[in-house]
This record gives C-alpha cells, structure tokens and sequence, in this order.
C-alpha cells in the first residue's frame, strides 16, 4: 500500500507517449497555410471565417476514424466472454456501496482534486497553442511545435515523478508540484512572450504525476469500498468536460484575453495543494 503510487505512476508511465507522438500527428493533420494573430485581424470577416471552417473539416477524418476504432473495441467487449466479477471480499462480506464508499473523508477529497486535475489538465492543453499564439506572436505550427515540448515534458516528468517516489512521500511530491504549478500559472498569467509558453510547458512536467497519484492516495485504506471508490475518480474526469467551458467564458468575458484565462487552472492547482497537505488523510467518518 506504500508503494501504490509510485507503482501506479510506473504503469501510467508510457501512455505519456501519446502526449508528444499526438502533436507530430497532428501536424500532418493540419498541415497547411497558417495565419498569425495579426494577419487573422487583417482578414475581412468572410475570408476570416471560411478559413476558420476550412481547418475545422481537417480534422472530421480523423475523428471519424477514432470513433470507428471505438465502436470496434465497444463491440468486441461486448461479444467477448469475460470471467464473472465477484462482488464479494474473500471472507464471504458484501463488497461496499457505490454512495456509502464516500464515507471516506479521504475519498471525497481525492474525488474533488482528480476533477480539478484533469479540468486543469485540459485547459492547459486545449487553449496552449491559441496561448503561444497570441503571447508569443507564433503562427499555428510553430505554436504545435511548442506544444510538442509540452508533452515532452509530460512523459520526461512521468519518469522522473516516479522515480522521486521512491524517496519522497506521495502526498509530499503531489503538493512540491501543486505549489510548483501555482507559481507557474502565475507567470503563464502575468508574464510576456516565450516566458508565457515555457511556463505553459512546464506545467505538463509537474502535472504528470498528479492523475495516478491523487488516485492511489484516494483509494488507500478503503478495504472493501476500493471498487466503487475508483469508479467515483474515474467520473471525476469530467472536470475536463466542464472547467473548460468556464476558462473559455473566462476568456471571452476579458475581451479573448487568453492569458487571463489560466486562472482557472490555477484555482485547480490550489486545490490540489490542499488535498496533498490535508485532504489526503485517512479519518474514518460516516457522512
């Protein structure tokens, strides 16, 4: 059990691949003429728009294709003959309830932190290259480029993260990248130029550890309660569906200032602070 997170992170290790191999694929995807901020602004609306709707059509082909790709995987779980899930513990007693599992203390907060995790997450990501756009004055591909170090980071941070872990307290590593993160967004916030896209990109160091860590600590001490404990983390992920949608009205209320924006993944990162410093500890309390 003292060793759940750093054996977590170690599996979660190489799907941080994905993170740099998406932006050399998306470069194929979206190779073409790209604009500047500037040369965007010189554009009548019309021309403004139909190229806005021409890079849009770039990418039906390839969500069209991941979507099959799903359907086939959904389909073929669905035909496969899996062994019986026993709901049990091995003493023969009823393994816990789905709600009574949030009598954790614990629990609940990891809950509450893996939702803000991974709507930071996604607002880091979903708004970097519009980010090193207009802070760094790039025009799309170059921003994806920048946005290929980001991912680098990421994977480089998933080894490095796991490899403190051996030494350094979970809760502890969790908290020194949460305050690390803050200051960060701070910087991504205030600063200027290519100081706002490196801090961006050095979020998605000190965030790789974050998603399989908070896990293993919100799950640690549960007993019977662990299933339906993790499938409470796991639909804490649509954080990244919502917390977006609020950056993005963020965004817009301040004229499409896209800096300000990162407020909300710093009010994440608070939280996530907390969690690591106190919200992680096992109380044994009904609710």
């Amino acid at each position: 059990p003292d060793k759940a997170a750093w054996r977590l992170n170690l599996a979660a290790t190489f799907n941080g691949l994905a993170a740099p191999l998406a932006t050399i694929v998306g470069r194929f995807i979206l190779s073409g003429k790209s604009h500047t901020q500037e040369e965007l602004a010189a554009m009548s609306d019309a021309v403004r728009n139909n190229y806005f709707l021409t890079e849009a059509s770039t990418v039906k082909t390839p969500y069209i294709i991941l979507g099959t790709i799903l359907v086939l995987v959904a389909l073929l779980f669905y035909f496969m003959k899996l062994p019986e899930v026993k709901t049990t513990s091995k003493d023969g007693i009823s393994q816990g309830s789905f709600i009574g599992a949030l009598k954790h203390k614990h629990l609940r907060w990891a809950v509450i932190a893996q939702f803000f995790y991974v709507g930071a997450q996604v607002c880091v990501t979903s708004f970097f290259i519009r980010a090193a756009q207009q802070a760094g004055g790039f025009d799309e591909y170059t921003a994806l480029y920048y946005l290929g170090l980001y991912g680098t980071l990421f994977l480089v941070g998933r080894f490095v993260g796991t490899a403190l872990l051996r030494y350094i307290a979970s809760n502890k590593l969790l908290s020194i990248y949460a305050v690390i993160s803050v200051l960060l967004s701070i910087v991504a916030i205030t600063g200027s130029g290519l100081v706002v896209v490196y801090a961006l990109g050095g979020l998605g160091f000190f965030m790789s550890i974050m998603f399989p860590t908070i896990f293993a600590l919100g799950i640690d001490g549960i007993g019977d309660d662990t299933k339906p404990g993790s499938s409470w983390l796991i639909m804490s992920i649509v954080g990244g569906a919502i917390l977006p949608y609020a950056m993005g009205t963020l965004i817009d209320a301040y004229g499409d200032n896209i800096q300000i924006g990162y407020s909300i993944p710093l009010v994440c990162y608070l939280i996530i602070l907390f969690f690591g410093l106190k919200g992680y500890k096992i109380v044994h309390k009904t609710i």
